[in-house]
């Protein structure tokens, strides 16, 4: 245990008379001492009756004790105090009848074995061995007296054998040899808090702000403790310093506590310090230091302008605390077994200490905006936006109370402490705003107005970091180098791209709808196209009005890509419209070569009988009277096709006032972001849309041709290849498709765009001409001709050129017309040739063609191939007129040469 030697326990007071102060202090910090009134006013109190009143002791307990002392000591007054164990001497002289009733006197008798147990069992200054049987038994003693008083009397069993227990424990050495010194209430921690309840005694029980004026005179009565309670002058010290440092967090009385602490700082400096003061300083620094920084690491909300000053007496009392932790290896090599390595947090240096109070400070301050915040603004009353600005303000007013309030007195340890505060407010605020952009997509006027004032919560904190750092030796580039600038410009950028893509993926998503759905039927009489490219064009047209109203500046990098992926849609859609099929599913089949026979079945049709006596006039009435209808034969499925061919036109129409929107708006700035000057505007405007444009006609083409062979082929074979020239040619004249052919264009014109209308009418001119080729060329067994119907066959075709050279005003310019006409023209040319001529002709084209010696006797010519481009310079042309030439010479020509089987 620790000894009373030493000067006695300072205390931070000076008397002078009742005016007497605790150093630090001022009558204006609200603190004073007051003096203690005796119940009998005729004597000052002493020193021992002042010590009872503050410990609350009542009168009746004083008795007891009194009496129990002097019972003691009845022919030991040479005995020393720190050898009388008081409980136990208690319990040996006060009885039950001492009490109002045998339940009082049980209570008391188990604080008196508690008191016991705590000094002797559990926090004993020397430890005890768990198993020694004296252990043992004053447990088993202690447990029993739980249940029921001992009996205490003076010829107790019970009460001898607890006496010589006690006093066994009490007065061992280390080794567990009896010694002189009496050790019951010397024990760590135990001893500190039973000193420690004496030292608040100094302090006025009605009063907790004075401090009594007589307490040198208490501390010096409490000094005759220390031998009992193993208490030294630098424990006493420490211990004082803690219990004026509580006294503070109820009181604010700080400067005594800091003034103490001087003295400590003294006690832990010197060599070869005892464990029990280890423990003791070790316990009080951690205690100190937690509780100061709980208010040091929130001074935001802690101090104000009235309590400002208060920072200037916790920061020296939790520096040195930390410092005195980390530094001072005497504490950390001194830990006694109840500590645990870790338990105290390391601290590098004085600025580290400062730094972590301020960013703690300020993020707690800043999220406690926050939440105010989120309370004051829901989707109703404005929402994120609004308190994103509202944010702003309340950051540079945060910033402002750190610069004039704080900054100042935190300057005296952290040279760049207003620096520290605006980093982490920047970060802080550039968080929440980051959080807020990654939901946006839509870069509306909130947005704008947002980062805009963003940038003025930048500049704020930038200037207010500068300032600060001027006198630094670094010129303040370590703190800036924290500060990672918002990037307004690439946010901005990055937001447009997101809202383009956001607008694109919208357009894509209705042009998968609109693939789903499509039916080609037109949205109305006057507006022949279809509803899904209005809407696809309505769409992108309404995208590109909303890009061009964003409230900042745009430039000619993010046009392109609005316009890239425009484009990637609209080819998306044309490649749509032109999914319709080719030209050759409507085609007829090329009917195998055959020599004309007047032999076979389809003649014999003619020449048959019957009672009703029919002639050949008759028959061909038969045969063509469907002919003779004169309505149109366009069917739905073509006037469908027709209506993705005014899609098409309409998209044309259109793109060109939207690329003259995104070429030539007055919001395009020039600035190049990232793709060089390839694109920039420079004499004539660009065309974003010339590769779409290109498509689009080259889908028109296709378009029209599909729709004109489905018209000519499969609408109108009945009155065309299906009829024209079967049989004889002059019972089966072009007449009745002529009518049928102009009422198929008069409905092309109620049903064509006017631009779409010169196209649709060429095309459907091409596939009829191809259709009257193939009458001739490809018109199976069904057809025959003679020479002399070549005249007929030539009238028929110039009828058929004059439907398309008078169709509308001008649609088609006479000589497109003729230049399509002449190969047609040249096969019917061939068809006014004698056969001799034309097996001659054939002759020499084949056998130049293949490279046959025309003098070679015997040899056959070849079989010419079909191409399909029909001419009269096309040997196989001339060989398909001579299959169709009814005549003798044709027949063994085709024989002898060919082999070509008869017709049947």
């Amino acid at each position: 245990g620790g000894g009373s030697g030493g000067s006695s326990p300072s205390s931070p007071v000076s008397h002078h008379g009742h005016s007497a102060s605790i150093s630090g202090f001022s009558p204006a910090a609200g603190l004073g001492f007051s003096t203690l009134k005796p119940l009998n006013s005729r004597r000052p109190l002493t020193s021992a009756e002042i010590m009872k009143q503050q410990m609350r002791v009542t009168e009746q307990s004083d008795n007891r004790l009194r009496k129990s002392l002097m019972r003691t000591l009845v022919g030991q007054m040479g005995r020393r105090p720190e050898t009388i164990i008081l409980p136990l001497e208690l319990l040996r002289h006060l009885k039950p009848s001492e009490f109002n009733d045998l339940h009082e006197y049980h209570i008391w008798q188990k604080r008196q074995l508690k008191i016991l147990e705590v000094g002797l069992l559990l926090y004993p200054s020397i430890p005890t061995d768990k198993s020694n049987p004296l252990v043992i038994r004053l447990r088993e003693i202690i447990r029993a007296g739980d249940l029921n008083p001992i009996d205490t009397s003076k010829n107790s069993d019970m009460m001898r054998l607890l006496c010589n227990i006690v006093v066994s424990l009490a007065w061992r050495g280390t080794n567990g040899t009896p010694t002189d010194v009496c050790h019951w209430v010397d024990g760590y921690p135990f001893n500190i808090h039973m000193y420690i309840s004496l030292l608040q005694a100094i302090f006025d029980v009605k009063e907790e702000t004075m401090v009594l004026d007589e307490v040198d005179e208490l501390l010096e009565l409490m000094k005759k403790t220390w031998s009992i309670l193993g208490i030294n002058r630098s424990i006493h010290n420490a211990c004082f310093t803690w219990v004026l440092f509580q006294q503070y967090v109820v009181t604010k009385l700080l400067s005594a506590a800091y003034t103490m602490l001087t003295e400590v700082e003294i006690d832990a400096r010197k060599p070869d310090k005892e464990t029990t003061y280890v423990k003791v300083l070790s316990s009080m620094l951690v205690s100190i230091k937690s509780l100061v920084e709980k208010r040091l690491l929130y001074y935001h909300e802690c101090f104000n302008k009235g309590n400002i000053d208060e920072i200037e007496n916790l920061l020296p009392l939790a520096l040195f605390s930390a410092k005195a932790l980390s530094e001072d290896v005497g504490i950390m090599e001194g830990e006694g077994e109840g500590s645990k390595k870790g338990d105290v947090m390391l601290v590098d240096s004085t600025s580290d200490c400062l730094d972590r109070y301020i960013r703690s400070s300020v993020k707690n301050a800043f999220a406690k905006m926050i939440e105010n915040e989120n309370v004051k603004h829901t989707e109703e009353n404005g929402g994120p936006s609004v308190a994103l600005l509202d944010l702003a303000k309340e950051t540079e007013d945060l910033a402002a109370k750190e610069r004039e309030l704080f900054s100042p007195i935190l300057k005296k340890w952290h040279p760049i402490a207003g620096g520290v505060a605006a980093v982490t407010l920047h970060q802080c605020y550039g968080a929440v705003l980051k959080q807020y952009l990654a939901k946006t997509i839509m870069l509306t006027d909130e947005i704008v107005g947002v980062l805009q004032r963003a940038e003025k919560v930048e500049k704020v904190l930038v200037q207010m970091v500068v300032e600060d750092s001027e006198e630094c030796d670094d010129g303040g580039k370590g703190i800036i180098r924290e500060m990672i600038p918002y990037e307004f410009d690439s946010t901005r950028l990055k937001l447009l791209r997101q809202w383009i893509d956001e607008r694109l993926k919208k357009d894509k998503e209705l042009l998968c709808r609109v693939k789903e759905t499509e039916t080609w039927n037109p949205k109305s009489k006057s507006e022949p196209y279809t509803q899904s490219c209005m809407e696809l064009m309505r769409s992108a047209n309404q995208m590109v009005k909303d890009f061009f109203d964003i409230p900042i500046g745009i430039t000619d990098d993010l046009i392109l890509d609005l316009a890239e992926g425009l484009k990637l849609i609209f080819q998306e859609y044309i490649t749509f419209v032109a999914s319709c099929g080719s030209k050759e599913s409507h085609l007829p089949e090329l009917p195998p070569l055959t020599r004309c026979n007047h032999d076979s079945k389809f003649f014999k049709l003619w020449r048959k009988a019957n009672p009703c006596s029919v002639g050949l006039q008759d028959m061909h009435q038969i045969i063509t009277s469907e002919r003779n209808h004169t309505r149109p034969s366009m069917s739905r499925g073509t006037q469908c096709l027709y209506v993705r061919l005014n899609t098409l036109h309409y998209l044309i129409s259109h793109l060109h006032s939207l690329d003259k929107t995104l070429t030539l708006s007055p919001k395009v700035s020039t600035t190049r972001t990232h793709l060089g000057d390839s694109h920039k505007h420079c004499g004539a405007s660009p065309s974003h849309f010339k590769h779409v444009n290109t498509l689009i006609q080259s889908a028109c083409d296709h378009v029209s041709e599909v729709a004109a062979y489905r018209l000519v082929f499969l609408d109108s074979k009945l009155v065309f290849y299906e009829s024209l020239y079967v049989g004889e040619v002059g019972n089966t004249r072009i007449r009745p498709l002529i009518k049928v052919l102009k009422q198929n264009l008069t409905l092309l014109t109620a049903i064509h765009t006017d631009k779409a209308q010169a196209l649709a009418t060429k095309e459907i001119m091409k596939a009829s001409f191809e259709a009257f080729v193939l009458v001739l060329l490809a018109g199976g067994p069904s057809r025959f001709f003679e020479r002399s119907d070549h005249e007929m066959i030539e009238e028929d075709f110039e009828s058929l050129k004059r439907v398309f050279c008078t169709c509308g005003e001008g649609l088609i310019p006479e000589d497109v017309v003729q230049s399509e006409a002449e190969p047609i023209e040249g096969v019917i040319a061939l068809m006014g040739q004698s056969t001799e001529q034309l097996a001659k002709d054939l002759n020499i084209i084949s056998r130049e063609t293949s490279g046959t010696d025309a003098t070679s006797p015997g040899q056959k010519l070849p079989m010419p191939p079909t191409t399909r481009r029909w001419n009269s310079g096309d040997p196989n042309t001339i060989l398909r007129v001579l299959c169709h030439r009814n005549d003798r010479e044709a027949n063994q020509f085709l024989k002898k040469e060919f082999q070509l089987p008869k017709r049947k």
